[in-house]
């Protein structure tokens, strides 16, 4: 006799919400880790590519912070905590912002501000993600 597992879902994450909260994560840890290469090297090109995957990482965290508040208002979304949630990325968001800020002075001018911030965008986008992903649970009935 074989025995099926009904498995329901609490939450389903869209794929395309999926690919942008999770795509949003690795930028951001690359340009911390292009700020660390910079501060040992201190060859700004570094101070470049940062600058780059900061602005990618933006646009990433931007299109999942309007998909999470959208998800905030409709009716039929259980989520464990959606309002965390959005705050994260938006807190990811705001100090993403600041960091790209910083990252458009000089090359010199932004050591260690610039790379503290990049270690808090990583923190924080590790935790919206962490906080989007860990809605979705599986029971199964047997």
């Amino acid at each position: 006799m074989a025995v099926t597992v009904d498995r329901r879902y609490q939450r389903e994450l869209h794929p395309l919400h999926a690919f942008l909260l999770a795509g949003m994560v690795p930028l951001f840890l690359g340009a911390m880790l292009s700020d660390i290469a910079y501060a040992f090297s201190y060859q700004i090109q570094w101070i470049n590519f940062a600058s780059w995957l900061i602005a990618g990482g933006l646009v990433f965290g931007a299109c999942a912070l309007v998909w999470a508040v959208i998800d905030l208002f409709r009716a039929d979304r259980l989520e464990r905590f959606p309002l965390v949630y959005a705050l994260l990325l938006l807190a990811t968001w705001i100090l993403g912002f600041i960091n790209a800020l910083v990252h458009a002075k000089d090359a010199w001018a932004i050591m260690p501000a610039g790379l503290a911030l990049s270690v808090i965008v990583v923190v924080l986008a590790g935790a919206a993600t962490w906080a989007g992903f860990s809605g979705i649970r599986a029971r199964g009935d047997v």
